[in-house]
């Protein structure tokens, strides 16, 4: 397989969203780029299926969180769940693969190193996925590149799970918006505060 190392990432690491969050240029990749807000928007609406390839079992790694929100009543994604080294994760089945999978998903949600991404893409492309997706943090040209240029939709260094609850006006589910850190006073906070006066 050949690596990532010709095209290069972008100086963090981490690719052209972090980049530009950090006020770096991204690393540019031939025919594709990062899609709008309104295209990931438009690509979610159409997405019925999803299979999650590296979810992992441990309910501290951010992929069992996303996880437990796709299989949440917040969306209406057919959730498949890729992982070679489990049985099951969160009651339900775990594929060793994408060409296992009972159905053609519509989008892969990867959650694998960057060295992986190309292989992962070449995966969803074999199977028939519309959509590739690395999660926040990972970024892969390679994979970018193989994705785009085979017709799929390609969204990478993005979460899923933040995008979908974005769009759906739901990022006070499942971790956002809580109200545990909260700067406005309390009624109680705010009487001693005048009784101490």
């Amino acid at each position: 397989m050949i690596g990532d190392g010709a095209l290069g990432r972008g100086p963090t690491g981490r690719g052209p969203a972090s980049d530009r969050r950090r006020g770096r240029e991204p690393v540019d990749v031939d025919g594709w780029a990062e899609p709008s807000a309104a295209q990931r928007q438009a690509l979610l609406g159409r997405t019925e299926s999803v299979a999650m390839v590296g979810v992992s079992a441990n309910p501290a790694r951010p992929s069992h969180f996303v996880a437990t929100y796709l299989l949440s009543s917040s969306t209406d994604f057919d959730v498949y769940l890729v992982n070679p080294a489990a049985d099951e994760i969160l009651g339900r089945p775990c594929y060793r693969r994408l060409a296992d999978l009972p159905a053609v998903p519509d989008l892969v949600d990867v959650f694998r190193r960057p060295a992986d991404l190309a292989g992962v893409a070449l995966e969803a492309i074999d199977v028939g996925a519309q959509a590739f997706w690395a999660q926040l943090g990972l970024w892969s040209p390679q994979a970018a590149r193989l994705a785009h240029d085979a017709g799929l939709d390609v969204v990478m260094d993005r979460c899923l799970k933040i995008e979908h609850a974005r769009f759906a006006g739901g990022l006070h589910l499942a971790g956002f918006d809580t109200g545990v850190v909260d700067s406005r006073r309390t009624a109680r906070r705010a009487s001693r505060t005048t009784s101490n006066a």
